[in-house]
């Protein structure tokens, strides 16, 4: 899905817990190369090949990972995308998830003892199959810690936006030759197409995610791309203020 000017949405098939949904993770380009934004569930690096190769890039081209945060479903690939890469990817996070994505702390919302549970209650090749890709889930240097403000050097005019709640250390960047925003799981776009606020049921800490929608209000946006639900382009600053004084 084009977004913008060497921006595209890659679309993705996910099937977590047995439904299958789309994510969309990011690529920008330059001349330097690519960079990625998140890298979905465990077992996706044929399907990151493949959405590449549509518009005209591949793996080799890729340059840079940036984490929005630590959950299974945006570092899922990651050390399958490292290996491809032969240690030239370098890799973004911001600096309270990085102990997460390294292994120094558990993962907060990956419980292996629910997880199996959840493989077991579905059907038997479909657990199966989720189970085997899950096992491949490793932990992963982090090469960089972002901040807050910061512009990405190899990506003039990206730059981050913390927005905790979701995770202590969700990040969201905000292109400003699009006026796009992408959100990382900080907002969502429901099956109606309408942009939401956090889903309450994966956000631990609500009051900090709400702080951080009210926070993306002050942005000169035009356009969210939320990894769960793709593209939303009707007024968002409005909406979002929708959904913070709804709440």
């Amino acid at each position: 899905m084009k977004i913008g000017n060497h921006v595209e949405a890659l679309e993705l098939s996910m099937n977590f817990s047995g439904t299958p949904s789309i994510i969309y993770p990011t690529a920008i380009w330059n001349d330097e190369g690519v960079t990625l934004f998140d890298t979905g569930v465990p077992g996706q690096l044929e399907a990151f090949k493949d959405a590449l190769s549509k518009i005209g890039k591949s793996l080799s081209d890729v340059k840079q990972i940036v984490l929005t945060h630590q959950d299974i479903d945006h570092i899922g690939s990651l050390t399958e995308l490292l290996k491809a890469s032969e240690g030239k990817v370098q890799v973004y996070a911001h600096a309270e998830d990085i102990p997460y994505i390294e292994g120094d702390k558990p993962l907060i919302k990956y419980d292996p003892v629910r997880f199996e549970s959840m493989f077991a209650s579905l059907p038997e090749e479909v657990g199966a199959k989720m189970k085997a890709q899950f096992s491949q889930l490793q932990v992963n240097k982090v090469d960089h810690a972002l901040a807050d403000g910061e512009e990405l050097s190899f990506l003039p005019g990206v730059k981050v936006v913390f927005t905790p709640g979701h995770t202590p250390g969700h990040i969201s960047l905000y292109v400003e030759s699009e006026k796009l925003l992408i959100a990382g799981d900080a907002l969502v776009v429901d099956e109606n197409g309408q942009l939401q606020g956090p889903r309450e049921a994966v956000t631990p800490d609500m009051e900090s995610a709400m702080q951080s929608v009210e926070k993306l209000t002050h942005l000169d946006i035009d356009k969210v791309l939320c990894y769960h639900g793709g593209l939303y382009t009707n007024n968002p600053v409005a909406r979002l203020k929708e959904i913070v004084q709804s709440k």
